[in-house]
């Protein structure tokens, strides 16, 4: 029978999993802003401009909303997860203490042991369910995030006629250029002011 370091290995990787998952939207290199003024006298009619994604993605008022739902979500999975591995690890334990002293006969053991490596793989198996809920929570997210920001951006720029917007994020593709060409503060009070439009009207 395997023992308890299993147990607790897999309640680690999940713990890594699900917060690991969570920082990919919260790091990334940021490039100081141009002003939403310097970027309407300097970004004109056919130039090619970048919104910087990273910044975008902490300041944008939906990606916070979404994010602090997920983030909630990723906590009640995640004591669930841990609840059930720690109620199996003492049953284990118990399970061995009981070996070692010789208070169960060979039979009884046997038949313990036999329904303790059954409750250990049905909690691998929950815990591989709940892996792949967090993921999909966070695919869900950031569909939702990019489909709204390129409704955005394609809006936009139907005014503006850039000739080309560039998302950068943590500095590639571009990794150096003229600031006044960076949208971003345009691009990310524009998105604020629309989602809260949005918001408002959904709690009338």
């Amino acid at each position: 029978m395997k023992n308890t370091s299993l147990i607790l290995s897999v309640i680690s990787l999940i713990a890594v999993v699900v917060f690991g998952v969570l920082t990919l939207t919260k790091g990334g290199k940021q490039a100081e802003p141009a002003t939403e003024e310097a970027a309407t006298e300097a970004a004109q009619k056919g130039d090619i401009v970048y919104v910087d994604l990273d910044r975008i993605l902490m300041e944008y008022d939906m990606a916070n909303d979404l994010r602090s739902v997920v983030e909630t979500k990723v906590q009640n999975i995640q004591a669930e997860v841990n609840r059930r591995g720690q109620k199996l690890e003492k049953e284990v334990a118990a399970y061995q203490e009981k070996i070692q002293k010789g208070l169960m006969t060979r039979s009884v053991a046997e038949v313990q042991g036999q329904k303790l490596q059954e409750q250990e793989i049905e909690f691998n198996n929950y815990a591989a369910q709940k892996q792949q809920e967090i993921n999909e929570e966070q695919v869900v997210m950031m569909n939702q995030l990019g489909d709204a920001i390129q409704t955005f951006i394609n809006k936009y720029n139907e005014e503006k006629q850039y000739a080309m917007i560039l998302t950068n994020s943590g500095g590639a593709p571009v990794i150096t250029a003229d600031a006044n060409l960076d949208i971003t503060e345009a691009v990310l009070a524009g998105l604020n002011e629309e989602y809260i439009k949005t918001k408002n009207q959904k709690s009338e």
